[in-house]
């Protein structure tokens, strides 16, 4: 044991997972940064040994209408918008079998809240197409992109209800669902969350206990430096783990930290500290050792390493088709200088799937998605290599 180690970390390092909220918080306020970002590699180190991942995929920006106004947001259009998205069944095809052709494994399927709630060029768009909802249309289009690229779909369609994401489990492998903050404090007036109602930490956590009970494997993260208190943070980290160990369905959380983006409500509020991001990501190690953390590497360009150091052991979904579109700001780095930056940590960048090997068996998805994984994988679940380098 090291001695001059905060006796409150040595207990988090060798009893992995039993921090309580009061640790973590102390944690976060009293911890040096070195030594709470050494804690969580060595949580990390073995836990997930090694092994870095990432999703190869395509980004399919089916409809960038929202019913939501966020304060940060820029993906969100208005129907004269000339960047508004509302992609017919064609142009979805014509993406996937892009990915198809560079050796993506993942199709992400992502729009904004319920736009026909909000807009009527988005109920006639789907009328056209014969469908009364974008769920319903999203349903279709992962059957074709299932059967005829064998890509796996992954929605990211806002807060569902469990119908609805019952009726999208048998094509997709895998959801996601950010929760941003557990704060309900940020729905209140001038704050991140004013004007979005399905961010409302209650909504948000609804769609993800339906979703746990689901049995989906699920993709759910923080937003961080959105106006929330350290306190708030960790709160919101506890409410993921607690949500996972009822169900077990959590396979990843994200930390995603807020820059600023031009003509928004938040435009003049300063960037995520980087210190605070680092410290907010270690934590989440500390008090999720066993869970797949991922930082977004686009999002923090020349000094993405460091979350490495500091326990995260994914890099979320890459793309070499198609931008970041809910952060075009942000290009992906390429997948060769992903896998250069990994090394340089010591460890080995793998392709993953948009679900990860430990949900593919055991009822978390259907047969009939476990064949079409079963094209990709080799005896880890992880992509074959031969697969992705096309050897």
């Amino acid at each position: 044991m090291q001695t001059n180690r905060p006796e409150l970390l040595n207990r988090a390092i060798e009893r992995p997972g039993m921090l309580t909220v009061s640790d973590a918080k102390q944690l976060m306020a009293e911890c040096p940064t070195d030594q709470l970002v050494a804690a969580a590699g060595s949580v990390r180190d073995v836990t997930r040994p090694e092994i870095i991942t990432y999703s190869r995929k395509v980004f399919i920006n089916l409809v960038n209408l929202c019913r939501d106004t966020c304060s940060y947001c820029t993906y969100k259009k208005e129907p004269a918008d000339p960047l508004l998205s509302m992609l017919g069944p064609d142009q979805v095809m014509a993406i996937a079998e892009a990915g198809k052709k560079a050796r993506c494994t993942e199709a992400l399927i992502v729009t904004g809240e319920r736009p026909e709630q909000k807009y009527a060029q988005a109920r006639a768009w789907l009328s056209t197409l014969g469908y009364g909802s974008t769920v319903e249309y999203i349903s279709e289009l992962s059957q074709r992109i299932l059967q005829k690229t064998g890509l796996l779909p992954h929605t990211n369609a806002g807060s569902l209800t469990k119908k609805e994401m019952a009726q999208l489990r048998d094509t997709n492998v895998s959801m996601g669902v950010m929760l941003e903050s557990s704060s309900q404090r940020l729905m209140g007036k001038g704050m991140a969350h004013e004007g979005a109602p399905s961010k409302d930490p209650r909504v948000r956590m609804k769609t993800l206990q339906g979703a746990g009970e689901l049995h989906i494997p699920m993709t759910t993260g923080v937003l961080v430096g959105i106006g929330e208190t350290p306190d708030e943070l960790v709160e919101s980290l506890f409410v993921i783990k607690n949500l996972h160990k009822e169900h077990g369905h959590i396979q990843e959380v994200i930390l995603q930290n807020f820059e600023p983006k031009p003509e928004t409500g938040m435009a003049s509020f300063p960037s995520t500290p980087k210190e605070y991001f680092l410290r907010s990501v270690a934590l989440a190690r500390l008090v999720m050792p066993d869970m797949n953390i991922q930082v977004p590497p686009n999002l923090n360009p020349g000094i993405y390493s460091r979350y490495i150091d500091a326990g995260i052991n994914d890099w979320g979904g890459i793309s070499p088709v198609t931008i970041d579109h809910v952060n075009p700001e942000f290009p992906w780095p390429s997948i060769e200088s992903v896998e250069s930056v990994t090394a340089s940590r010591g460890k080995r960048l793998r392709a993953r799937l948009p679900v990860y090997p430990e949900f593919i068996k055991g009822g978390f998805i259907s047969e009939g998605l476990e064949k079409y994984t079963s094209l990709f994988i080799d005896q880890s679940g992880l992509v074959r290599e031969d697969y992705v380098h096309g050897f």
